[in-house]
């Protein structure tokens, strides 16, 4: 179509772009002249940017666009869906992956029991492999850097006596790749986590009775061999009662210092209330046709913690109450399992140190972390997340081994807050800013009645990714979908995820990865292993670089096209090179 044909009408023009894909829409401009004459109409773009994705009209630009074109371009050409590597040293599933902060190595766990450290340079190396078998680990399951990158944390687990299963984390140096220290993790899946750039957090799990139990959060020093002698190198952080077979798994770190510069806001009235100039949205449904779907599984409840003060009396009176009912027969009959719950509730209601007042974060109080774990109150299948608050001072070993002084009565810590998911919750993971937590669970049946902590409810095939504000301590609205997982109650596993500035991924057992848009709630791409994907890990410094894991035994290597193009671009051509040469020889 030339300058001096006929000229169609803009709307029959946009008609015919909405059945183009991407590249067309992007390209066209280089071969219509007409169509270049409106290429950068924005009520022409906006409008194809909510049909094309299927976005609710009533979210906005996202904050950091200039104009709708350049944010269709965007969801285009920056989203890391272009497989350029796959790296094939393991030979077992590859469970887990993590970046360093400064994105020049990443850390890959294995089914072989390896731990395998990466260069990520032009092209990804591998740069050293620690086998863990001669420490009797039968995997490697999760590692995490350090704030500085000098120490890593590996997780794995481990045989114990009798081929019994335990889990142990270990410190290695990346220096020398020296391994610094080992610690008990119990039970394995507490993963653990660093705290600060020397202390991190392993777990130790004391069973009271058959059902009943006692989760101990333990803060350990990195460097115990070369430290023991001087000071202490460990510490009581929290001991908490699990009830109905429960215990504290995957533990994470959450720094509240950072909440008051997000990356990206979620929540439409602080949005309004921040700036009309920065517009950032409330997660909605991606399509009108969602709206008349059935709705989904209740939202989470998330519920402060009463003030525990003053019921010691009212606990033991409770005890002896529930005894001399059953001695008379007033009560109904128990079985042994209810008896048990009973019992450790109104137990533990005599013995646990109140919640800290004022959990939300403020001024005065920024430097305080959180601990964040999963747990649970019905069942064995973790179903809650728990949020306990740690001060500056419980930040280091030194001090009384137990941790601090408590009284008589307060044998057990309560936690300052718990979100209850309704599901099975299979992967967590914080936004960059650590203001945002976004939570995998597998939903339950809507009014389904737990008899026996044994025997959770059904697990969806449909996995929800839930956003929670750590700052207000709400859900954002409507959770991410598009991923599966098919596993049973007591063979679900973990589902590692991960948040950079815009995007979040996560694995799933359908044989691929997934790629949300933070903004827009959007599911952007999906992609290709040959079997479950376990992990994903976005570039901490370059989020159109993303690395997949999987039980295929292969950690592919994603970018974005625009990547792909500049990465093309800097590599010498052979052509030039030999041009070069022939010239400098005749010279």
């Amino acid at each position: 179509m030339d300058a001096g044909g006929p000229r169609l009408p803009d709307t029959v023009l946009f008609e015919i772009f909405l059945y183009l894909d991407h590249a067309d829409v992007l390209s066209v401009g280089l071969v219509c002249q007409q169509w270049h004459a409106v290429a950068r109409d924005e009520f022409l773009w906006k409008e194809l940017f909510y049909r094309y994705y299927r976005v609710s009209r009533d979210v906005p630009r996202h904050p950091g666009a200039v104009s709708w074109y350049d944010e269709f371009q965007r969801l285009y050409d920056t989203i890391p869906c272009v497989e350029v590597q796959a790296l094939k040293e393991h030979n077992d599933q590859v469970l887990h992956l993590s970046f360093s902060h400064s994105g020049c190595l990443f850390a890959s766990c294995s089914k072989d029991c390896t731990v395998k450290i990466w260069s990520n340079e032009l092209d990804i190396s591998l740069q050293h492999s620690s086998n863990m078998r001669p420490y009797n680990w039968s995997y490697t399951q999760f590692s995490q850097f350090n704030s500085d990158d000098s120490l890593l944390l590996v997780s794995g687990v481990f045989v114990g006596p009798h081929n019994s299963s335990s889990g142990e984390i270990a410190v290695i140096s990346m220096e020398n790749f020296t391994l610094l220290s080992r610690v008990r993790n119990k039970p394995y899946d507490v993963f653990g986590c660093w705290l600060n750039e020397t202390n991190l957090i392993s777990g130790n799990l004391h069973r009271i009775g058959r059902i009943t139990s006692c989760s101990v959060l333990w803060l350990n020093n990195a460097f115990q061999g070369i430290e023991s002698e001087n000071v202490n190198v460990v510490k009581r952080l929290f001991k908490i009662q699990n009830l109905n077979a429960s215990t504290i798994r995957t533990v994470m770190v959450a720094d509240c210092s950072r909440y008051d510069s997000p990356d990206l806001l979620l929540d439409y009235e602080e949005q309004l209330a921040a700036s009309s100039t920065c517009p950032v949205f409330d997660l909605g449904s991606d399509s009108e046709e969602e709206e008349a779907k059935p709705k989904p599984p209740p939202e989470p409840a998330v519920q402060e913690l009463p003030d525990a003060g003053g019921v010691p009396a009212e606990a033991e009176h409770g005890l002896q109450q529930l005894f001399d009912d059953i001695m008379e027969g007033v009560r109904p009959a128990m079985t042994e399992t209810e008896l048990e719950t009973k019992v450790a509730e109104l137990f533990v209601r005599n013995r646990t140190k109140p919640p800290e007042p004022n959990l939300l974060p403020t001024d005065s109080n920024s430097k305080i972390k959180y601990l964040i774990f999963t747990t649970g109150c019905l069942t064995y299948s973790p179903h809650q997340i728990g949020i306990k608050r740690i001060l500056p001072h419980q930040m280091t070993t030194a001090g009384p081994v137990l941790g601090e002084e408590r009284r008589s009565d307060e044998f057990f810590d309560s936690l300052d807050h718990v979100i209850d998911i309704h599901g099975h919750i299979i992967g967590m993971g914080l936004s960059p800013d650590h203001r945002y937590l976004y939570v995998n669970s597998r939903a339950w049946p809507r009014d389904c009645v737990i008899s026996d902590p044994m025997q959770p409810p059904p697990i969806a095939e449909e996995i929800d990714l839930h956003v929670f504000d750590l700052k207000t301590m709400k859900e954002v609205k409507r959770a991410l979908r598009a991923h599966r997982a098919y596993t049973p109650n007591e063979e679900c596993f973990f589902i590692f995820l991960d948040v950079s500035r815009d995007f979040v991924a996560s694995g799933a057992e359908d044989r691929h990865g997934y790629i949300w848009d933070r903004h827009y709630n959007i599911c952007l791409a999906k992609l290709q292993h040959d079997n479950v994907v376990n992990s994903v890990a976005f570039s901490p410094v370059e989020q159109e670089l993303l690395l997949t894991a999987s039980d295929d035994t292969t950690i592919k290597v994603w970018r974005s096209p625009r990547a792909v193009r500049v990465r093309q671009a800097r590599r010498p051509r052979p052509r030039k090179l030999l041009f070069s040469w022939l010239m400098n020889q005749k010279s």
